[in-house]
């Protein structure tokens, strides 16, 4: 038991709705469309008369034939039998067509509020949630959503069939009506006691598969670190074992919701030989014709058919519910950055100031314990210290990735939580150390930022990069596929676009994880007279890893466990000693050393 329930617990932002909630959200997506459900809902009543209609008949064609039995009674039974089944087709077609529109409108909207919602989540939520499990919501809980509506329809025109028999029946015989009815609460005890447990083990089976789409999606996507450290076969162990919990899942939902049928069989064998019985004894007596025994006895399919239908729809129902109920806790989810206020921004000058900040990403670890800083505008920041001193945390927060727990972040002098983030983010540029590329030409990417752009402002941004001369190694020019993930290019490369994407974009605030970290000398040189040119009149933050952009920063601050620990240009922090001599002394100098050698080469 613990091996099979091993690693499938609720993500952190899952929450139980009743069957009350989950019903009354998922009526009002199909509010919309309440003609066209309206129109269903007509079809589904003159499908279900038409239905319930032919075994009445039936059982007076019988009667009659019995009585009587000439051709033209058989064929007349025959002409109104075919009337009532082209009905019963035609009725259904309409209702098929227009419920699988209606249903595919409202999966089309749930699909895209889910996206919208997981896509305006911040970072702390991608951080702690593996994309496979997000995507797995998204895509496979919507359409298991879908599926269940057209359960819920047919068994909506099932129940329809047995209201029509039942007043029929009434008028036939009252005491065998009673003592049909008098046999479902059996049946929806049966099936209702089930429903707990079909939640709880529909429960389990989708965090499961969830679990196995993030492992195959973090394998796929890492898949080049796996190789390098020859990996394979503990990627595939590790499939292994969350398949065959999947397996072992799947085994005791499927024991579980299948239990019911034997058991609803038995009932329904019962139900069936006590009315066989009763029915015989009214025919003996004349109370009844054979024509009405029959329909009593087809009755009885008729009844009990939808009663085990509803033991099967009601696992799916379940399925259903959790699908919606998972899908709905994706869109409920909390956000850990709330803005207090939307207040317009226009062009943002670019002055931005940290007050006795503090920051954390868990309450075990802070990072910024108390942390002020002035950033004048129109200036060059860098910021400099080791691992973990809580650079990259600084540029975060200017983006407003992450919440801050306590102090203020103004830019230009306004509270950063009362701004319009759309338009404060407008107004920032990031380049991290490892651009993400989509799927697309290197034109598209470098439009990302500004989709009105013409042809003609993508070149230009594109050509202010080193001159353009880097444009001549792609295969394409600015129509290079990128490939997923800008796999088609360098690793310069991509920084070489995506230095041209925030270029285009022309924030008032940039932001540069050291856009020249992880490229060659070469590919260096290339960006950093653009760079130069770029941070000029702009606001600039850069976490330093390169001798240069230490160098020829206006001011360079030096951070250790949260603390500003210096502050200065390079000359005079060189001057002083301490702390960011040794740094230099250690890691920039030894670098710059490397850097000429290199070049020299």
């Amino acid at each position: 038991m613990g091996f099979i329930l091993d690693g499938l617990d609720t993500e952190s932002y899952d929450r139980e709705y009743s069957d009350r909630d989950l019903l009354l959200r998922i009526i009002s997506y199909f509010r919309p469309h309440g003609r066209k459900m309206a129109l269903v809902a007509l079809m589904l009543t003159l499908n279900s008369v038409a239905g319930s209609a032919r075994p009445i008949v039936i059982a007076k064609a019988i009667d009659q034939i019995a009585e009587t039995p000439t051709q033209y009674l058989m064929a007349l039974a025959a002409s109104v039998l075919l009337l009532f089944g082209v009905a019963a087709w035609v009725t259904n077609f309409i209702r098929q067509w227009f419920s699988a529109r209606v249903v595919g409108d409202v999966v089309l909207q749930l699909r895209a509020d889910s996206l919208d919602a997981t896509i305006r989540h911040d970072m702390p939520f991608f951080d702690l949630h593996p994309t496979g499990k997000i995507v797995s919501r998204v895509t496979s809980d919507t359409q298991d959503f879908s599926d269940v509506v057209g359960l819920v329809i047919n068994l909506i025109s099932q129940i329809l069939m047995i209201i029509i028999l039942i007043i029929w029946l009434f008028n036939i015989n009252v005491g065998l009506t009673l003592l049909l009815l008098g046999m479902s609460p059996i049946a929806a005890v049966i099936a209702l006691s089930f429903r707990r447990v079909a939640r709880r083990v529909t429960q389990r089976a989708r965090r499961v598969t969830a679990k196995i789409n993030a492992q195959i999606q973090e394998s796929i996507s890492g898949i080049i670190v796996a190789k390098s450290f020859r990996k394979e076969q503990t990627i595939f162990e590790t499939f292994e074992r969350n398949n065959r919990q999947a397996y072992q899942v799947g085994v005791r939902r499927g024991l579980t919701l299948n239990t019911i049928f034997p058991i609803m069989g038995f009932a329904n064998g019962l139900a069936t030989a006590m009315l066989v019985f009763a029915a015989g004894l009214r025919v003996q007596t004349g109370a009844i014709s054979p024509g009405e025994w029959y329909l009593f006895m087809q009755a009885v399919g008729f009844f009990w058919y939808p009663l085990m239908g509803i033991a099967s729809f009601w696992s799916q129902f379940q399925d259903g519910l959790s699908a919606a109920e998972r899908v709905f806790a994706l869109i409920d989810a909390q956000p850990d950055v709330e803005q207090i206020a939307n207040e317009p921004v226009d062009e943002l000058e670019g002055r931005i100031e940290f007050r006795n900040l503090r920051f954390s990403y868990s309450e075990k670890e802070v990072v910024l314990p108390d942390f002020s800083l002035m950033i004048h505008p129109g200036k060059t920041l860098a910021l400099v210290g080791h691992t973990g001193a809580g650079k990259s945390s600084i540029a975060k927060l200017i983006t407003r990735f992450y919440e801050f727990q306590e102090g203020e972040l103004l830019i230009d002098g306004r509270d950063i939580r009362r701004l319009d983030l759309d338009m404060v983010r407008r107004n920032l540029g990031l380049v991290p150390q490892d651009p993400f590329l989509f799927s697309a030409t290197v034109a598209e990417n470098i439009r990302y930022g500004r989709p009105e752009a013409t042809e003609k402002d993508v070149r230009k941004a594109a050509e202010h990069i080193s001159g353009g001369e880097w444009l001549a190694d792609l295969p394409n020019g600015l129509e290079t596929n990128a490939g997923e993930r800008g796999a088609n290019l360098s690793m310069g490369q991509r920084q070489l676009v995506a230095l041209a994407r925030v270029l285009l974009k022309d924030p008032a605030i940039l932001i540069l994880d050291e856009a020249t970290a992880s490229v060659d000398p070469f590919t260096e040189a290339q960006i950093q007279s653009a760079l130069q040119q770029v941070m000029h009149g702009r606001t600039s933050v850069v976490i330093a890893h390169r001798l240069w952009t230490v160098q020829n920063a206006d001011r360079i601050i030096i951070i250790d466990r949260g603390r500003v620990i210096g502050d200065g240009t390079h000359s005079s922090l060189m001057a002083e000693g301490g702390h960011y001599a040794d740094l230099y002394n250690t890691y920039f100098r030894h670098q710059s050393l490397e850097y000429i050698e290199s070049m020299g080469n």
